[in-house]
């Protein structure tokens, strides 16, 4: 299980933690894995806040920022973000503001405490993108940069790897992982359309050996569907290079999420998830729930295009997440998470989860070989 890519980092096993929670990332790290926090939806500062916890907590052990800069996007330019904002604003229907607030409303999620209507434009721009990006890059202890949504521009490769970092990027379909390849990536995440967010249409066994193949000699990590170590072994016998985990990590011990929200993915099937636009203006999947059916109703607004359609639901994201027991929140609720929602139904400590990773992954290897015939 020891692959190179551990060996470059300077960690364990193979396993890559996607998490928007800081707890997890130190927790993944320390547990021979690596965390990687998702920046999406944090300001600078508070970008700046989570890293400095991060790197109070973490000792001297590795971790990962994953960003988002998608390579098309409405109002792409050279403005600043606050007039980038400003302009993408004027492109924002009335209509849709007031279809979602309606959605909110009507479930009985309370409003955010200042009034406001809207997070802003959040970090799915190269513009709001960028100041996370260079927080990262003052961490010493941040040893990867990921890009969420397509190859990140060339000169944020270049500025990453100069740094001393790896950069990598996610993708869904063969092209996306040559193109990360042509583009001189480090590593490739390729995801399959089971996984969690944002995914394309291809499943993931096979998706994962068409990657490896295309995207040779460049590692690729397997993401969509692994939630235990026969999961992993799958991916490893197909050459991957490591697992990039994400819905695992929602329900753990360390995870901030509500309880009504880990109660929602506990008791979720695999059958409880739906490829959706109306949250980010991208296909992506989530627990479906009467927000997601809403937008697909003959009399719903269209889903804008990435970033507006976020603008629309922002507000939706945030309170959904800190009012998620209030009401009928979880009707309406934001839950990303991919279709391994269906093994995950208690709660462990994230220790648990990589030592049980291991365990069974151990487990399911001596099984495989202990089919071949043994020599008399």
């Amino acid at each position: 299980m020891y692959t190179e890519i551990c060996k470059k980092l300077g960690i364990e096993y193979p396993i890559f933690a996607f998490t928007h929670c800081r707890d997890v990332v130190v927790a993944v790290s320390k547990a021979g894995g690596i965390g990687v926090l998702g920046a999406v939806g944090f300001s600078p500062e508070e970008l700046k806040a989570e890293l400095d916890w991060i790197d109070e907590h973490i000792g001297d052990l590795p971790y990962g920022v994953d960003i988002v800069i998608p390579q098309k996007y409405e109002g792409m330019g050279d403005m600043s973000p606050e007039d980038l904002e400003r302009e993408l604003w004027k492109m924002v229907p009335q209509e849709h503001i007031d279809f979602a607030q309606k959605l909110l409303a009507d479930a009985g999620v309370p409003e955010w405490p200042d009034g406001t209507k809207s997070m802003g434009l959040l970090g799915w721009t190269e513009a709001t993108a960028t100041p996370l990006l260079m927080e990262a890059l003052t961490r010493p202890k941040c040893k990867l940069i990921a890009n969420a949504l397509g190859t990140p521009p060339a000169d944020k490769v270049k500025m990453i790897q100069d740094s001393g970092r790896l950069v990598g990027a996610l993708c869904g379909r063969v092209k996306q992982a040559k193109a990360h390849k042509e583009a001189g990536l480090d590593f490739i995440v390729a995801q399959g359309g089971e996984g969690g967010g944002h995914a394309g249409d291809v499943g993931s066994v096979v998706l994962w050996p068409q990657a490896v193949a295309a995207a040779a000699p460049v590692p690729v990590l397997a993401a969509g569907g692994i939630g235990n170590g026969q999961q992993m072994l799958a991916a490893m016998s197909m050459g991957c290079a490591g697992v990039w985990t994400g819905s695992l990590w929602l329900t753990v011990e360390e995870a901030h999420a509500e309880p009504a929200q880990k109660e929602s993915l506990l008791k979720a099937s695999s059958e409880d998830t739906v490829r959706s636009r109306s949250w980010t203006g991208k296909t992506c999947r989530m627990l479906k729930n009467e927000w997601t059916e809403a937008w697909e109703r003959p009399d719903a607004p269209s889903p804008l295009g990435m970033p507006l359609q976020g603008m629309v639901s922002g507000d939706g994201i945030r309170r959904t997440s800190r009012y998620a027991s209030v009401g009928d929140c979880q009707k309406v609720a934001f839950n990303p998470v991919g279709q391994v929602v269906g093994q995950i139904n208690h709660v462990e400590s994230t220790r648990a989860v990589i030592f049980r990773l291991v365990t069974e992954y151990v487990d399911a290897l001596d099984r495989v070989n202990n089919l071949m015939p043994q020599d008399s």
